[in-house]
């Protein structure tokens, strides 16, 4: 069973809110919130992926730190890292960014600590918490389950040149994604979803492209999505 590393021991394990399988349980998706939510806000899609008898899963919802937001006034909140614009190639918090990164891979090394293979290890999240999910999970040097990218965008496309793109030894390009997008999305155009899949796929991905005509939320037609990508990536036959 692997050992947490220095540096992941001297990085705080995250407040989380679990729904875990009665059963012996068979992977864990470790699922980020949004900006201004927290962990118990995708708490009640667990019920209807209506996986119970089929595959069971450990959901691990964190809470993200309080932190002031500059695109909100300043406002603080639940946020990965700090957002001082949307814009593709505006500044970014990357010290942030890279922070929350390493507070994921915490609870990565946990999982794995509890049992749960790397390759058993679904990371997911939605719009800011989707852009720290796709940040680290493109960077494990083994593969993962697989990656859950909802209404969200590619943060540090630089960076993600030099450290994915061009990086022979990241993540193995067979990783299962699923990356889905509104198309009435008012706070994160469509583009930004259409850009991270492009950019999956320049660097030799095989992102599963999903659009819907929502807002910056989550439908039911998107939820039945998930749940046959989650049996279908955990090698359930039967995803009815």
């Amino acid at each position: 069973m692997p050992r947490l590393s220095s540096q992941e021991m001297q990085v705080a394990l995250l407040e989380t809110v679990e729904s875990t399988a009665e059963e012996d349980v068979e992977g864990s998706v470790i699922w980020l919130h949004g900006l201004g939510a927290d962990g118990h806000d995708f708490e009640p899609i667990v019920p209807e992926l209506r996986l119970e008898g089929e595959l069971n899963l450990r959901f691990i919802f964190p809470h993200a730190p309080m932190r002031k937001v500059t695109i909100n006034g300043g406002m603080e909140m639940r946020a990965w890292y700090d957002i001082v614009s949307l814009e593709r190639d505006g500044p970014q918090d990357e010290a942030g960014i890279r922070d929350s990164g390493a507070q994921l891979e915490a609870l990565i090394a946990r999982e794995q600590q509890r049992g749960v293979a790397l390759n058993k290890i679904v990371l997911a999240g939605f719009s800011q918490g989707g852009a720290i999910a796709m940040h680290t999970a493109l960077r494990q040097k083994e593969r993962l389950a697989g990656l859950m990218a909802l209404s969200t965008w590619l943060p540090l496309h630089d960076a993600f040149d030099r450290e994915v793109t061009d990086a022979p030894d990241s993540q193995s390009r067979d990783l299962p994604v699923f990356v889905a997008h509104g198309t009435f999305d008012p706070m994160l155009p469509l583009a930004l979803g259409e850009d991270a899949r492009d950019s999956l796929k320049g660097a030799g991905f095989a992102p599963e492209w999903h659009s819907y005509p929502m807002a910056h939320s989550v439908c039911a037609e998107e939820i039945a999505a998930i749940r046959e990508w989650l049996l279908r990536i955990y090698g359930v036959s039967r995803a009815s």
